[in-house]
């Protein structure tokens, strides 16, 4: 009797593995594929200004633009 508990018990971890390793790979593989959003403006100009490639005064003139 107790080699059936250890039975089902191997028969429930090899097919709850076999399902949850299926729905890990369904999931990467649609990740991969979906087009990621863009970047809004403001975030683009945060960016832009951390990186250097703007100055603080350019950086709170064109975020008055973004922001209206």
């Amino acid at each position: 009797m107790p080699m059936m508990g250890i039975g089902l018990f191997g028969m429930i971890l090899f097919w709850g593995l076999l399902i949850a390793g299926t729905v890990f790979l369904i999931r990467w593989f649609i990740g991969e594929t979906v087009i990621k959003r863009e970047d809004s403006a403001l975030e683009i100009l945060k960016k832009r200004y951390a990186r250097g490639e703007i100055n603080k005064q350019e950086f709170d003139e064109r975020k008055r633009d973004v922001m209206g």
